[in-house]
């Protein structure tokens, strides 16, 4: 006789909606906490998931990096035992229910809270699942924040997630209604943006047109993405546009490269500088220092490159080339410009990376500096907003080497240059990653 009852003749519980773009945010999150980028852990957590679930996982993990300070200030006053003996993965849980509670007004609260439960049942059994419902359901107002007249920095760290010793310094540099905004624009969702590659811009609006997308401008320089995801908008595969800010598109044309140049790109990954500038060079070097940087390098290069861009392996503290025309060099940097692109770098960064990153790249200019051509130019660039990655560099090198002298050309709007000449774009006053680049000439 057929058995029907049972364990064994069960059917296995249908998976609650919306649980699997949790439990993919809480992955990237892990991921993050174990020390790999934001954007890698992303696209291994999404798989194959539908496109709403990939929404959703990458609004959460984003979101939760963003509010951390915030989300962490409603938990911790309710946690009895001391938030330090919390399991560091129940953590991640507490954070991803508490920002659907406290900034998705279109997430139900049953949602939030069973389906973070759901995720603490799976890590820790029915203790951990009653431990997070119980948090959730009281979680109330965040903790006061530090008072805005006694430590000013301590008080808009507190209120936008930042780290006290960054905002500091920002306060002092750029003023309070300038900081705010900086903070502001990191914690919204960046634009996506597309630049010219293999087609113009003409062929690239005719081309969306034609397939019945409404193509916009974005800020200075681009298109707005018409589509959520590059490869599903037409002309990626063959390569007509490449995923560039604006920000980074300047600096390419900043460099000012000439038909018939010979290009150095010392740290070239993941290739969209490159890219651009070869669609004017006659030959680009574009170097990394490690294979599997290369490896997407010379992806990207595949794609959507002209065929004068050539991947390579290299150090440029040891420059693999003879004296070239241009030598761009986009140094390594603690990237406080791209908050909002990369929303979990901003728990990295500390003042004693600031000041090891400074050390190389001063070697990494003098370096470069070896392999310019009397008379070529060398581009000095970073995504940092942090004068001593910027142009406290290009002053150091000019200190103490005769041989070159700014010249930033007229490439780009003097709108957007210093009064030195040197590119300076500003997330909070032009709308775009921040970024800065120096234009120096080799004298002949």
């Amino acid at each position: 006789m057929k058995r029907t009852g049972g364990a064994a003749g069960r059917r296995p519980a249908p998976t609650p909606a919306g649980l699997p773009a949790r439990r993919a945010a809480l992955e990237v999150l892990l991921a993050v906490r174990r020390g790999e980028p934001f954007d890698h852990a992303l696209a291994r957590a999404l798989g194959s998931l539908p496109d709403v679930d990939r929404r959703l996982a990458h609004e959460l993990a984003a979101g939760v990096l963003r509010r951390q300070s915030d989300l962490d200030a409603r938990l911790i006053p309710l946690v009895r035992h001391g938030w330090g003996n919390v399991e560091p993965s129940l953590r991640e849980v507490l954070r991803l229910g508490a920002y659907q509670l406290v900034a998705l007004d279109r997430v139900p609260t049953h949602a939030a809270v069973s389906t973070a439960v759901d995720l603490a049942r799976s890590l820790g059994g029915s203790k951990a699942a009653g431990f997070v419902n119980a948090l959730l359901r009281n979680l109330g107002g965040r903790a006061a924040a530090p008072s805005l007249a006694m430590d000013p920095a301590a008080h808009f760290a507190a209120l936008y997630s930042h780290p006290d010793w960054l905002v500091a310094r920002w306060l002092e540099r750029y003023g309070q209604e300038d900081t705010v905004s900086l903070m502001e624009w990191n914690n919204a969702p960046p634009a996506l943006v597309l630049q010219p590659a293999r087609e113009d811009d003409v062929a690239l609006e005719a081309r969306w047109r034609a397939a019945g997308l409404e193509p916009a401008r974005a800020t200075l320089r681009g298109w707005l993405s018409p589509a959520r995801r590059p490869a599903d908008v037409p002309g990626f595969a063959e390569g007509a546009f490449i995923v560039q800010d604006p920000a980074h598109a300047l600096v390419a044309a900043f460099a000012g490269v000439e038909p018939a140049m010979r290009v150095y790109d010392a740290c070239a990954a993941p290739g969209g500088k490159s890219i651009a500038l070869g669609r004017q060079a006659a030959l680009v070097v574009s170097a990394d220092r490690t294979l599997d940087r290369v490896r997407r390098l010379a992806q990207n290069l595949a794609r959507a490159g002209s065929g004068r861009e050539h991947a390579v392996v290299a150090d440029a503290l040891h420059p693999p080339v003879v004296p070239a025309d241009v030598v761009l060099l986009d140094a390594p940097c603690l990237g406080t410009g791209t908050f909002a692109r990369h929303p979990d770098a901003r728990w990295k960064v500390s003042a004693d990376a600031l000041a090891r990153l400074a050390q190389r790249q001063g070697e990494l200019l003098r370096a470069c500096a070896d392999v310019v051509r009397p008379g070529g130019w060398l581009v000095y660039a970073t995504c940092s907003l942090e004068p001593e990655e910027n142009e406290h560099q290009v002053d150091a090198l000019l200190a103490r080497d005769g041989r070159f002298e700014r010249d930033p050309g007229d490439t780009v709007s003097a709108e957007l240059r210093t009064s030195r000449g040197d590119l300076h774009l500003l997330p909070f006053r032009h709308g775009t990653d921040g970024a800065y680049a120096a234009r120096l000439r080799r004298r002949a």
